[in-house]
């Protein structure tokens, strides 16, 4: 290759850029070898230097361990007169003998290169050896060394490394068991609701010039109804209080028009105030900080999972708020990153917007140069209380051999997750088709600096990342196999069933949020985050609930249960009772009318049959439902309407004649 060098050398100063001109220009890069190299075009067409280029490229090897088999000290030496030997060569020394073992194995064995006629051969082996490259500063290589080890060897080895001992979580059991309303309250505080009733009046008096007046008492009864409508999903939220399907449960804890009139004006922060503000969640961040300070306040594990939280929303008045993520049940929508407990509890979360999401996280230096998954399991386990006794599990979006090493040494805390293959730092692991050949369960792994790296093949190959546990003890897990039509025995590294049953539960909480979900379609952007809070409350309370009915050895009721008691609770609690009796002479008159139903019309298939309407004399009398004027003590006994029957009006007969 040096001789390839010195031959094209001669031609650079007929090829090179004129002055003021720049005739090559880089059209992207190629990995070889385990470094980056730029191709370029020129734009005078082929070249003699971009041929250079193209045989420089092919000549390395994707393997450098393979380079070694294609050279032969037999083979005929081709002689350049021009061709003069370095140094290094004359002493045998190359470059390439002096790169780190990392940057060798790390080398890709994915594709392999066209054949190609054997080249050049200087002295044996040396003769490709002597090629240095460099590589550009902006594309680092994912297996090099990184931290306090930068610049230094990392040796994988064939071993197992200590098993870290988590201490069982123990809570101190309660005196009795709380109502569901009491659960709730831990949550969404009365605080909340006070802030909720000021900005609703704020931002209604600054929309229409006067304020619609509401009270934490009736944003209580507003929650309610939405408690209700999530178990008791109707197709429109007009139908609630229409006549021919009316739902007296949520009917008469408030008329239909100051329901529409609160959801058209609720508000949760000044907007005259939030003009210049780097928050682009700034209309729903104090729920948000509300929520966030009393989820940080329940008990947790020592086992947590970080992970992300879709709140489904299709609109565009979000603009680039709205991401989307083509595996989760809900592609479009807001993001969130979440820390939960393996139970299902979430203790902490991050809105997710863009460039923006730590304008309020102090971060230090070495911290705000880490990568977005680095930076978000970062600030998401601060608020672990007891981080040298905890274990982190992540997905493959966060996870990399760095991280984990600095979470160790920075918070104390140890880390297990997915992990890509391209961030498992360097270690020589089994390639997937070798993997395969052995069969289901087949595992290979490698260790250094205390933490393992495992691929384990099950129905794919899983690449993992760990610094609690390892490989032993095997454990078995149950495989359906075709080729048997009944399930087997497959050997399971450790660490795999420590990361299947601790990292469900940000899933386990998406599945309860899930199942009797608040209505929130609307226009504006902010509503369906205000229903994921009133379901996020939900969940964890019913969840802290469930926890203290374990340590009591009491059953515990069903979620749907626990909702509708605790909206029952918010329609009633600290509100006056319906008045018994006749009322004082000096209280004044009650200005709040009575709703009465109008009573449901017949179809017209029932009420033209001829078949059945018989008339029904009442005590007491009605209107009549086809004359204007008519009151009558005769009702249809199968359309259920008063209607006239004397001598002077028949409106029986004519009300069931086309």
């Amino acid at each position: 290759m040096s001789k390839i060098q010195k031959s094209q050398w001669k031609h650079v100063a007929c090829i090179q850029d004129p002055p003021g001109v720049q005739l090559y220009t880089q059209t992207g890069t190629v990995e070889k070898g385990g470094r980056r190299l730029p191709t370029y075009r020129c734009a005078r067409g082929s070249t003699s230097l971009k041929s250079f280029h193209l045989h420089l490229n092919r000549f390395i090897p994707e393997n450098p361990q393979d380079s070694d088999a294609d050279l032969s000290d037999e083979d005929d030496l081709i002689e350049d007169p021009d061709y003069q030997p370095t140094v290094a060569e004359e002493n045998g020394e190359t470059s390439f003998e002096s790169m780190d073992e990392e940057e060798v194995a790390s080398t890709s064995t994915s594709s392999t290169l066209p054949p190609r006629k054997k080249s050049r051969k200087g002295k044996g082996k040396n003769a490709l050896k002597t090629l240095s490259l460099e590589e550009p500063e902006d594309t680092p290589d994912p297996s090099s060394p990184s931290g306090p080890n930068k610049g230094t060897r990392r040796i994988w080895k064939l071993e197992d490394i200590e098993v870290f001992q988590v201490p069982e979580s123990i809570f101190e059991p309660p005196e009795a068991v709380k109502t569901p309303f009491q659960y709730y309250k831990m949550l969404f505080t009365d605080q909340m609701i006070e802030h909720i009733a000021h900005h609703t009046n704020l931002y209604s008096a600054h929309e229409l010039g006067d304020p619609i007046k509401t009270s934490p008492e009736e944003i209580e009864d507003f929650l309610a109804i939405l408690l209700f409508m999530g178990v008791f999903n109707f197709p429109s939220m007009e139908d609630y209080w229409h006549h021919e399907s009316r739902f007296d449960l949520i009917a008469d804890i408030m008329p239909k028009k100051r329901f529409q009139l609160l959801r058209r004006y609720i508000h949760f922060n000044d907007n005259q105030q939030c003009n210049d503000s780097p928050d682009r969640f700034y209309k729903i961040r104090p729920l948000f900080d509300m929520l966030r300070e009393q989820c940080l306040l329940i008990p947790s594990t020592y086992k947590h999972s970080v992970d992300e939280v879709m709140v489904a929303y299709k609109g565009t008045r979000a603009g680039t708020l709205r991401q989307y993520i083509a595996n989760m049940p809900d592609k479009w929508g807001f993001k969130l990153f979440c820390r939960a407990s393996s139970s299902g509890i979430i203790h902490d979360l991050l809105l997710y917007q863009g460039a923006s999401t730590f304008f309020n996280v102090a971060l230090s230096e070495e911290e705000q140069g880490l990568l977005l998954g680095a930076k978000v399991v970062t600030t998401l386990c601060k608020t672990i209380t007891q981080p040298r006794l905890s274990v982190v599990f992540c997905n493959n979006y966060f996870t990399r051999f760095d991280l984990i090493q600095k979470l160790n040494a920075n918070l104390g805390f140890k880390c297990i997750g997915t992990v890509q293959p391209n961030r498992i730092g360097g270690a020589t692991l089994m390639t997937d088709k070798e993997l395969m050949k052995k069969g289901r369960g087949a595992f290979d792994h490698r260790s250094a600096e205390g933490v393992i790296a495992v691929k384990w093949y099950d129905n794919k190959c899983v690449n993992l990342l760990s610094n609690a546990c390892g490989i032993m003890p095997l454990s078995i897990v149950k495989r359906w196999s075709k080729e048997a039509r009944a399930k087997i025995n497959v050997p399971c590294p450790s660490l795999i069933p420590a990361y299947n049953q601790h990292m469900g539960g940000i899933d386990l909480s998406d599945m309860l949020v899930h199942l009797y979900k608040t209505p929130a379609k609307s226009r504006r952007w902010y509503i369906p985050l205000f229903g994921y809070i009133l379901d996020l409350c939900i969940s964890n309370s019913w969840l802290v609930y469930k926890r203290d009915c374990g340590l009591l050895n009491e059953k515990p009721m069903p979620l749907k249960r626990f909702r509708l008691a605790v909206a029952h609770s918010l329609m009633r609690v600290n509100k006056p009772g319906p008045k018994v009796g006749r009322p004082s002479s000096h209280s004044p008159p009650s200005q709040k009318k009575r709703y009465i139903p109008r009573p449901s019309q017949p179809q017209q298939d029932v009420r033209y049959n001829n078949c059945g309407h018989w008339p029904l004399h009442c005590d007491k009398r009605g209107r009549c439902n086809l004359c204007p004027k008519g009151v009558s003590r005769w009702k249809c006994q199968k359309c259920n309407v008063f209607l006239c029957l004397n001598a002077n009006q028949q409106c029986f007969a004519a009300y069931h004649q086309k």
